[in-house]
């Protein structure tokens, strides 16, 4: 068993900064989460619902306009960007 923990030192060793960096921030990232999830279990239910309600449109209407969403919202980003104003382009 000892060879075991040996050989996973030597594979932690071998891994680029930014993997083990990334890993921290994500493991960083879930224990804010939780403790935010914590505190806003306590928190009025209307109070909640509109910051809820404020951030998802703030996220939404920045995806639209810059057109910066993630890959797999692209077919619902389409159908709803019509219907609101994109950053405008200019040509040379």
């Amino acid at each position: 068993m000892l060879f075991l923990a040996a050989s996973v030192m030597e594979k932690l060793r071998h891994l680029p900064r930014k993997d083990v960096v990334n890993l921290g921030l994500i493991i960083l990232v879930l224990i804010v989460a939780v403790i935010v999830i914590k505190r806003a279990a306590k928190m009025n239910k209307l109070v909640l619902g509109i910051v809820i309600l404020v951030t998802v449109m703030v996220v939404g209407f920045t995806w639209v306009y810059e057109r910066n969403e993630p890959k797999f919202l692209t077919p619902v980003i389409n159908q709803i960007a019509p219907f609101f104003p994109q950053r405008p382009t200019y040509r040379d």
